[in-house]
């Protein structure tokens, strides 16, 4: 079995993305005269993009379990 070393697949999109929700923070910050705003805004999006992508790349269509209320480890 080989080891899992190097770049993880599918990172590439996620930093691409990141790249995005980043510069259009910029000018997000550029138009409203506060760069560093539209940057700390960017940086909260980019934390919520971080968690619906990796999300969506797990794949774990119905895990919902209805008995469980979520008191079990």
């Amino acid at each position: 079995m080989a080891s899992r070393t190097g770049w993880p697949r599918g990172r590439t999109n996620w930093v691409i993305g990141s790249i995005l929700i980043f510069a259009g923070g910029a000018l997000f910050g550029l138009i409203w005269g506060s760069v560093g705003l539209g940057l700390a805004v960017a940086g909260a999006v980019s934390i919520g993009w971080l968690i619906a992508y990796e999300s969506w790349r797990g794949q774990k269509v119905g895990l919902n379990d209805p008995d469980d209320d979520g008191a079990r480890l």
